[in-house]
């Protein structure tokens, strides 16, 4: 819905401090004659923008209201009605009988440019996130958290766009950006679903390949954040930091005697043999760029095979954005890094490892995450991820941020990022990096400079918990697996499930 001859922003450009600023006192004026929801979606703070935008019934008359910053004139395709601005504003309205306007309706506008657009308004659609889906996402018990959050394509009522969804509950505004709608915040304001702090919003005529973030305006300061996707699948390249909405998975998978083969493993008393490997310097092409996933499925594991390991280890794949952190500091949980290619093209990595007889272990970093501004870090305005207080939220040594291990929906976060890897791309098993961090409070603290758990001790008893759930979900759902622990003091049995 982006007019075609408008200049696109960058995320950089995008940052929209002028949105945090006061408002004029022309827009004042204008807001000042309108009624409350009116004036919120004007000033991007409306939570629930459906209230007000879309089709409504009012006294017994119908009523379309749009908004569309740089419209000129508006009509719906279907009737040919214009819609009247509403002066001094770019809110537009129509009203007439009741059953005139269909229940899915597109709107056709005139930029101010003299462009020509028509699209499907995301505001006829009812939400798209069964009330299920929210209820387990809340109470940290949604396995496959990643299957509603974050952008997937789909059709409503025969309509194709994308649904988007996002963790944001101390937000009080959350827009959609992208280059569909020039980085405007405004343009595609989401939803709140109640009490669970999920935002959704279903836009049509979207489709997989864009780029997007979310614009969140944080209730208690007002300040305007960009972040981009946490349950992002794929990135731009380094140092671009935008989400891409990626399509279903289609890789045709050749690998099923290994799968059935791993789900009846003696995994507790068979023999292996690892060969660790970082993928951006275990070879580079003679330009010094990195290899393709699928030119490393022939050279890495031809290599390795020759050598007679049974697995290979990668050092994290998740998108990253720093090299020289080898992708220890993780901000993509769910994406594999764009360096080497695709999702679609890790998928044809792993495929081969397995139809050539070889297992894929995989570095994981649920401990810590990075500051970057335009990730994880304070994501809505608020320690959301994190701990508020540095005591608990900080590894002061790598100047990283420790997860809430506590908090459901974060729990909720990092199980279902394991389980992703297990599943959609067939990883054999996960080697859980830093496991001493965060069993102890005091892990490379100073006296003074940690908080003990509610019964004195230095035992993180949140991440007790999550690592028991995290062994019970992935060897319970995905047999055969392995669960690998970097752990370099004497807790015991840190991976074992609670079966055994």
């Amino acid at each position: 819905m982006v007019p075609s001859n408008l200049r696109v922003l960058s995320p950089a450009e995008a940052c929209v401090p002028h949105r945090n600023q006061p408002l004029t006192s022309e827009t004042e004026a204008v807001s000042g004659h309108l009624d409350e929801g009116l004036r919120r979606i004007i000033e991007a703070r409306h939570h629930d923008p459906f209230a007000v935008l879309g089709r409504h019934r009012y006294s017994g008359e119908e009523r379309v209201r749009a908004f569309l910053p740089d419209a000129e004139e508006v009509w719906l395709t279907e009737t040919g009605a214009r819609l009247e601005r509403l002066p001094g504003t770019d809110l537009f309205e129509w009203h007439g009988a009741p059953g005139s306007v269909p229940e899915r309706y597109r709107l056709r506008w005139r930029d101010r440019d003299g462009g020509e657009h028509e699209a499907y308004d995301p505001y006829c659609f009812p939400p798209q996130l069964p009330d299920f889906d929210l209820h387990l996402f809340g109470e940290g018990r949604h396995r496959h958290a990643y299957r509603i959050m974050g952008a997937h394509p789909l059709s409503v009522d025969g309509i194709a766009g994308v649904r988007f969804a996002l963790w944001a509950p101390n937000a009080e505004r959350v827009g959609v950006v992208g280059d569909f709608n020039a980085w405007d915040g405004r343009r595609h304001p989401m939803r709140i679903r109640g009490s669970t702090g999920v935002w959704e919003l279903f836009i049509p005529g979207l489709a997989a390949q864009i780029l997007y973030k979310f614009e969140i305006r944080n209730r208690r300061t007002g300040a305007v954040l960009l972040k981009t996707d946490p349950y992002g699948r794929r990135f731009e390249q380094r140092p671009a930091t935008a989400a891409i909405v990626e399509d279903p998975p289609h890789h045709d998978w050749g690998d099923e005697e290994w799968m059935q083969a791993r789900r009846e493993r003696d995994w507790l008393h068979a023999p292996m043999s690892v060969y660790e490997a970082h993928l951006g310097s275990w070879r580079r092409r003679d330009d010094g760029g990195f290899l393709t996933y699928r030119e490393l499925a022939h050279e890495l594991v031809d290599y390795v095979k020759s050598l007679g390991y049974t697995h290979i280890e990668l050092l994290p794949v998740t998108e990253h954005p720093l090299d020289a952190s080898w992708g220890y500091q993780t901000t993509g949980f769910y994406a594999p890094t764009s360096r080497h290619g695709s999702p679609e093209d890790f998928r044809y990595f792993v495929d081969r490892c397995h139809r050539e007889g070889i297992g894929v272990l995989l570095d994981w970093v649920p401990g810590h995450f990075p500051k970057d501004g335009y990730a994880l870090a304070r994501f809505d305005g608020s320690a959301l991820y994190e701990h508020e207080d540095p005591r608990r939220g900080e590894h002061r040594d790598w100047g990283t941020l420790i997860f809430n291990y506590g908090r459901n929906e974060v729990r909720n976060f990092l199980l279902s990022s394991a389980l992703y890897w297990l599943e959609e791309f067939h990883i054999d098993g996960l080697r859980v990096d830093a496991v001493a961090s965060m069993l102890y409070l005091d892990y490379s603290r100073r006296p003074g400079d940690w908080l003990p758990n509610l019964y004195g001790g230095n035992e993180n008893l949140e991440a007790i918990e999550f690592l028991r759930q995290l062994n019970q979900i992935t060897l319970g759902q995905q047999p055969g697996t392995l669960m690998i622990a970097e752990e370099s003091t004497a807790w015991p049995q840190v991976t074992r499930p609670t079966w055994l």
